[in-house]
C-alpha cells in the first residue's frame, strides 16, 4: 500500500470515526472469508461499517478523530456506526455465531473507551425499531381492550336479544 493510499484511508476513517456514536475493536484470525464477508452482511443491514486495517493506520485515525488511544494488537476488525446499538449487537452477535475465531477486543463509546461489561449490555438492548414498536403496542393496548370489551358487549346483548 504506497503511502498516498495510507493517508487517503486514515483521512477517510478519521471522518468517519468523528461521526461515530460507537467503535467495537475484534479480533477475527482464523475466519474465513466467507465467515467474514457474513459479518459484513450482518453489518451492512443494520446501517454498520466494517473494516479490516492495519493497527497503526487504526489507532493514527482514532487520534485524529479525538477518541481516547486504544492499544491495538494481532488481527483487527472494526465496526463502527453513528448508534451506540447497532455495532454492540453485530459484535455480539458474531461473536456468538463464530465462537472459536470471532471476539470483541474492546471498544469506544461516544470517543471514551468502553468496559466489556458496557459493551455486553448495549448489545442487549432491543434497536430502535424495536423500541418503536413496542411502544405502539402499549399505546395500542387500551384501544384494543375498549373495542375487545365493546364487542364482548355486543354479542351478549345479542345473546340476550334472541
Amino acid at each position: 500500500m504506497t503511502r498516498a493510499r495510507k493517508e487517503e484511508l486514515v483521512a477517510q476513517m478519521t471522518e468517519e470515526f468523528k461521526n461515530a456514536a460507537a467503535i467495537i475493536v475484534c479480533d477475527y484470525k482464523g475466519m474465513t472469508v466467507e465467515d467474514l464477508e457474513a459479518v459484513r452482511n450482518m453489518a451492512r443491514e443494520e446501517e454498520t461499517k466494517v473494516k479490516v486495517v492495519k493497527n497503526k493506520l487504526a489507532q493514527i485515525a482514532l487520534a485524529n478523530a479525538g477518541c481516547e488511544a486504544l492499544e491495538l494488537k494481532d488481527t483487527n476488525v472494526v465496526l463502527w456506526a453513528d448508534n451506540q446499538i447497532s455495532p454492540c449487537k453485530i459484535a455480539d452477535k458474531a461473536a456468538t455465531q463464530f465462537k472459536e475465531h470471532f471476539a470483541i477486543k474492546t471498544g469506544l463509546i461516544e470517543g471514551k473507551v468502553a468496559e466489556m461489561a458496557t459493551i455486553n449490555a448495549l448489545a442487549k438492548l432491543p434497536s430502535r425499531d424495536e423500541l418503536l414498536g413496542m411502544l405502539l403496542n402499549v399505546w395500542n393496548a387500551p384501544i384494543t381492550n375498549f373495542t375487545i370489551g365493546l364487542k364482548a358487549l355486543a354479542d351478549k346483548k345479542a345473546e340476550e336479544g334472541e
